[in-house]
């Protein structure tokens, strides 16, 4: 494949590259699963709407740029390239905000986006149950209408950036005795509203990147509803779509590692055994292969193809590519591995971080096993469990 970008592009591509060097932090922010680093991202966020640089495939009058996907996938690029800072605000700007322009009304869209591309409203993703982890067709958590507000009563759990965050979306059932799929539909609800209790999740590194949520005839506005009511499940699915195909993870992300993995071994490889070294090529080579098929998945999705079960491989490819590459780097580095401070810690234990979260890379975002389940019978005809 042979990725030829237009004189445009290499224009855009140096605009981004320069506009960066003059704003990227000169020091890595602190996590933002802290309350300060939290808000230092925030403040990042606004630096980079101050450009229009949030999203810059968003409309002009939201704040982006107007531009397309393989504009999007440049700056992503130049983004990692110089190590910016993680993005607080991805569950609204990559996940929230392609479904509310896809089903949201002029007046959401009006409400809801400018505010989160400035980082002014940060929003936590609000699903999974404690029943109801993988398998969200199983969510209880009730939204009763009663005239123009529905009242929320419930639990949510695992809810992603939701101890600081200031609004969450969620699924809820609002159809009485409805089941499965049927009867949920997609709502937006301010985290501090009366009722609403957040109780923190502490990670393994003691940070708190998730919280319950205990919803107590919470009143929200019937206006918070996104896209038809009962009809939750297909609105769900479209952002599910977003969070494992295109918008989540792009191939920067990991070639930023991947490259950072090659200098660790070049670093080290005088002590390694010849298979380390074939490890980090496989790395380098599936990030490679990643960035290919995005931009050939890309090149379909502006030619007018939809996002089916590519979403599903895509989520499958990229979690174990994680993983592995960031297994290998642990393999390289050995006991020093396990320090995340101190004269002896590789890169001040970012290894470490990163080798924990890809563990959960399997997990979010629908679990492998699912999307083997999905590929299993969407694309190669297998009958079902059990069936």
């Amino acid at each position: 494949m042979n990725i030829n970008y237009t004189p445009h592009q290499k224009n855009f591509r140096a605009e981004v590259r320069e506009w960066l060097a003059d704003h990227v932090p000169g020091e890595r922010l602190p996590s933002f699963d802290t309350k300060e680093g939290f808000e230092r991202h925030r403040e990042w966020e606004a630096t980079l709407a101050s450009g229009n640089w949030s999203n810059v495939n968003w409309p002009l009058e939201y704040g982006g740029r107007g531009l397309d996907l393989i504009s999007w996938l440049i700056f992503e690029e130049e983004y990692y390239r110089v190590d910016a800072p993680l993005r607080v605000s991805q569950n609204g700007i990559f996940l929230l905000a392609p479904t509310i322009m896809e089903y949201g009304c002029n007046e959401q869209k009006a409400r809801f986006l400018p505010p989160m591309a400035s980082g002014k409203e940060i929003w936590a993703q609000a699903w999974s149950e404690p029943g109801a982890g993988s398998d969200m067709a199983a969510i209880t958590t009730k939204a009763i209408r009663e005239g123009d507000h529905y009242l929320i009563s419930g639990q949510k759990i695992w809810a992603s950036r939701a101890v600081f965050a200031d609004w969450c979306f969620g699924l809820f059932r609002t159809e009485e005795g409805s089941e499965r799929h049927k009867g949920l539909s997609m709502i937006l609800v301010p985290l501090d509203s009366p009722g609403l209790i957040r109780r923190p999740i502490a990670q393994l590194d003691g940070d708190t990147g998730f919280a319950e949520l205990f919803f107590d005839k919470v009143r929200v506005p019937v206006e918070n509803l996104l896209g038809p009511e009962h009809g939750g499940w297909s609105v769900a699915m479209v952002t599910a779509g977003f969070e494992r195909g295109l918008l989540l993870r792009s191939p920067a992300r990991f070639q930023a590692a991947s490259a950072r993995l090659v200098k660790l071994y070049k670093q080290h490889k005088d002590r390694l055994s010849s298979g380390v070294g074939e490890q980090v090529i496989q790395a380098w080579m599936n990030t490679e292969r990643f960035c290919a098929a995005t931009y050939q998945l890309v090149s379909r999705v502006q030619a007018g193809a939809l996002i089916s079960s590519e979403a599903s491989a895509n989520k499958l490819f990229w979690s174990e590519m994680d993983r592995h590459l960031h297994r290998t780097a642990m393999s390289i580095m050995g006991a020093q591995a396990e320090l995340e401070h101190g004269l002896d810690a590789i890169d001040n234990g970012r290894w470490l971080g990163g080798y924990i979260f890809s563990l959960a890379g399997p997990i979010y975002a629908g679990t492998n096993e699912i999307q083997r389940n999905i590929l299993a019978e969407r694309v190669l005809g297998l009958p079902r469990v059990g069936v």
